[in-house]
């Protein structure tokens, strides 16, 4: 983010730090309750449901349940964009390394990026890409799915995909979890998305680009 909100980052830094350290207390203290009374399989239960609340606690509004896709595009362009996901292949990199997309906001460096498998990158990363939708179901037919990778030192890649209504409804069985790669970050809902800085061979061409669909969290 752009140097002055630099104070504000920190103190919400140090307050999610605090909050996530607080619910790890308890998550530690619910789990061994319920284990000390032999039932160990609520005690994964337990701490698998306290886990999914401390990971998607910062997100967007609505049921902490549901993969970001889910309310930026509703569940049926949400199948799709899962479906229609590119497979993070590796490039070779300015130093010649192989990277991989990853998350722009937690890794600017090639050392971060260095692919380390199908699912993680040397650091212990997953590839991420960045998505946009327009639907033009209503006018043109089809949905143009946008998917943007980002990987140090080269900038971005947009690989774009059109699909029809069928298409649509022949991906309405495909679950969206979180753990499924590469992760996806819808571009509608991520907030400050146009005020991140970037040297200049490597700003996003979708900046001040899409709109924004929760005025207030995306804007």
């Amino acid at each position: 983010m752009r140097r002055r909100c630099g104070g504000e980052k920190g103190s919400a830094s140090v307050e999610q730090i605090g909050l996530v350290a607080l619910v790890g207390l308890l998550l530690l203290a619910g789990v061994a309750v319920v284990a000390a009374g032999g039932d160990v399989d609520a005690g994964r239960a337990l701490a698998g449901a306290l886990g999914r609340k401390i990971v998607c606690a910062p997100r967007l509004p609505g049921p902490c349940r549901h993969h970001p896709l889910v309310p930026a595009y509703g569940w049926p362009l949400a199948r799709l964009v899962r479906v229609l996901a590119p497979v993070p292949m590796a490039l070779p990199g300015p130093s010649g390394l192989p990277l991989v997309p990853v998350d722009f906001r937690r890794c600017r460096q090639e050392s971060c990026a260095v692919a380390a498998g199908t699912h993680l990158t040397a650091s212990g990363r997953r590839p991420t890409a960045f998505t946009q939708v327009e639907d033009l179901r209503r006018t043109l037919g089809w949905v143009e799915v946008t998917y943007w990778l980002y990987r140090p030192g080269l900038g971005w890649e947009r690989r774009a995909r059109r699909a029809a209504q069928a298409d649509v409804e022949a991906a309405s069985g495909t679950e969206v979890l979180l753990k499924d790669d590469p992760v996806l970050v819808p571009l509608e809902t991520l907030p400050g998305r146009d005020h991140y800085d970037f040297p200049a061979g490597e700003r996003p061409p979708w900046q001040w680009e899409v709109g924004g669909l929760y005025p207030g969290w995306s804007s």
